[in-house]
């Protein structure tokens, strides 16, 4: 049965190789329980047929959001290649094993990053963050563990479109929809 992630493993490692600043930069589309919607720029570290893995604070605006409607829509847009990958799917948190093995991978100030950002709230001047930064390398000198507060969300996919570029704007578009079965493949109107 046809799937979609031979052909995301295709077009990501072709950005991998010709974007030249984070071939992994993906908007982010999260939405509050009424609707309201909110977009940023993540960068996606881990994917594999059961979804496409970002992280961040547990408190931050789009874990809030999360947290109220787990729904949400990735976008890969590689301008050089003329392509877009969208991914929509539910959200589910990753496991603590998972947090943790990504965790022991970021460099040392990121992981004290983790620890000093209150992410997403009023902050009273650059000065108090770095004083925060400062304490926490002094606090963990042999090792920074993870913050409670800090792990990943799995989008796990429900429709995946492979968009690419054509002349006059007839672009070719293919739309893989998860079913009880597998997946079925269809193509959609520029």
């Amino acid at each position: 049965m046809e799937t979609p992630f031979p052909q995301f493993a295709s077009w990501f490692a072709t950005a991998a190789e010709t974007e030249i600043n984070d071939p992994n930069a993906v908007s982010l589309a999260t939405a509050t329980a009424d609707g309201r919607p909110s977009v940023r720029v993540v960068l996606l570290k881990s994917w594999d047929e059961q979804g496409f893995v970002v992280y961040t604070n547990l408190e931050s605006r789009k874990s809030r959001e999360i947290k109220e409607n787990p729904h949400a829509q990735l976008n890969f847009h590689w301008k050089s290649q003329r392509r877009q990958i969208r991914i929509t799917g539910s959200v589910e948190q990753v496991s603590d094993q998972e947090a943790d093995s990504y965790f022991a991978t970021r460099p040392r100030l990121s992981q004290a990053g983790a620890w000093a950002s209150l992410q997403s709230q009023p902050m009273p001047d650059r000065a108090t963050f770095e004083a925060r930064l400062a304490d926490i390398m002094r606090r963990y000198p042999a090792g920074i563990p993870r913050p409670p507060h800090w792990s990943g969300w799995r989008i796990v996919p429900t429709e995946i479109e492979f968009w690419q570029d054509r002349d006059g704007r007839l672009h070719e578009r293919t739309l893989f929809t998860r079913t009880d079965t597998g997946w079925t493949v269809g193509m959609l109107y520029p």
